[in-house]
Formats: C-alpha cells, structure tokens, sequence
C-alpha cells in the first residue's frame, strides 16, 4: 500500500477557497495511492485561533465536499485531515475526516486532547470522547490528531481495538521538533505499529510549523521524512509487516497493566 502524506504549506494571505482549491488538486494527483493525509486544520491554521469561530463548518460544508470530490476523483481512501466543525449545539470541535475510495464518509475522530493550556483551543473547542478505527484494505487505522501524540493510552485504546497504521495529521510548531519525531517513533515502536505523521508547513497564527512529515515503521525506523517546505512524502506500506513484528517480538503479550 502507497500512503502519501501531504505537508500543506499555510499561508495567512491564502484564501480558504484557494487552500481548498490547492488541497484537491494535491490529492487528485495521488490517484494510485493506497492512502492520501492531510493535516491538522490545514484550512484555517492550527494556531489561527481567533479565526476558528469565523471558519467553522458542519460535517456537509464546503471542504468536507471538496474533499469528498477529490478521494472521488482520485479513488483514494482520503484521511482529509482536519478541519473546525461545530455541531447543532454550536459547540465547536477538531474534527478529521475520513473518505473511502468513492468519495463517500467512512469515519470521524473529534479530537480528544486539546491543546492550549486554558487559553487558544483548550477553551475554544469541545473535547471528544470516542477512540476511532477503521478498517482500510489490508491494516486496521486508528485516529489521532497533533496533542494526541503526547498521551500513548489513547494510541493503546487504538492498538486495543485493532488498531495497526496509526494516522496522525498535525500542526506541531517548529520549536518542538524534536519532540515530534521521538513520539512518533515512540507511539510505533510501543504498539508495533506504522505511524503517518503528517504536519504543516509555514507559519500559522504566528507560530511557524514543524513540517517534517513522517513515516514510521513498526521497528521505530524512519522510513520517509519531509522538510520544513510544502512537498508530499510517500512510501509504500507492507501491512503485513505489523503481523510479523508482534510475532518476532510478542512485548505486547507481556502486557500486565491496562490488559483488554
């Protein structure tokens, strides 16, 4: 399986209708790929907050249907990364959004850990409270998103229910980089599973981005890497490889604590 990560570059003079413009023709050009991500809030900013209100939309607006059309044209399973919902309450969420093969929704993941401290997301977004997974040709995804990375129960819940690929998009700031490639590695190597870490590039609500897409192997090891600039980053995925590796070296038989 190809997955194609695709490092969004950011522009606060960029339009939303550009961006969404841009994003689908990115995606129709993986056409052949097993999977195609996207990342975290890459239609408004990930640290954009005082524009998270103003660029809400509902699971049907503009960029689910654009994205919806692009994993159409494409025939790709379409992780569209994430974008700012707010439900019939009002109350808004990080929400991702996940596509199949003909443009049709497969799953949602609200974010669970919100990032900010008491201040920018933590307190403009709700918290969801679903662990996701959804079952792709070939490998089991579970669902995470940017803050997530830094709390492996939730990557264990995911592991728990099957979970073999995590998908993670994100808008990491730059002055943490190291920090998002060691968890990266460190959510793979403690599930045995791949990781597709997919992040931004340029600088959103002032906070420049991490870019440095990444893809991680069951063993920790770095198969694919970005740069700090727009590109698309691929690999091609043994799925059976998961398989192997927790047969090799059965650690997550030794479990003691948390076991399901």
């Amino acid at each position: 399986m190809r997955a194609s990560l695709i490092q969004f570059r950011v522009d606060p003079d960029e339009t939303v209708e550009s961006r969404r413009a841009r994003a689908a023709a990115l995606v129709r050009a993986e056409e052949g790929s097993g999977l195609v991500v996207l990342p975290e809030l890459w239609h408004v900013g990930a640290f954009a907050f005082e524009d998270f209100a103003a660029a809400a939309e509902t699971l049907d607006g503009p960029t689910a249907a654009a994205m919806a059309a692009a994993a159409r044209d494409a025939g790709v399973w379409l992780h569209a990364g994430s974008i700012v919902e707010r439900d019939a309450a009002g109350t808004l969420f990080n929400t991702s959004l996940l596509y199949a093969p003909d443009g049709e929704p497969a799953r949602t993941y609200r974010k669970i850990h919100r990032f900010g401290f008491d201040r920018g997301e933590a307190v403009l977004m709700g918290a969801g409270d679903e662990v996701v997974t959804a079952d792709l040709p070939g490998t089991v995804v579970g669902l995470a998103t940017c803050y997530d990375l830094r709390f492996p129960e939730l990557f264990r819940a995911l592991t728990d229910k099957g979970a073999q690929t995590f998908v993670v998009p994100a808008g990491w700031p730059a002055k943490r980089r190291a920090h998002w490639r060691l968890l990266a590695q460190a959510r793979a190597v403690e599930n045995q599973a791949f990781v597709l870490a997919c992040g931004t590039a340029g600088t959103t609500g002032g906070v420049e981005q991490a870019g440095h897409s990444m893809i991680v192997d069951p063993w920790g090891e770095i198969l694919a890497e970005a740069g700090e600039g727009e590109e698309v980053l691929r690999a091609e995925l043994d799925p059976a490889r998961v398989a192997r590796t927790r047969e090799e070296f059965p650690a997550l038989r030794d479990r003691v604590l948390g076991r399901p």
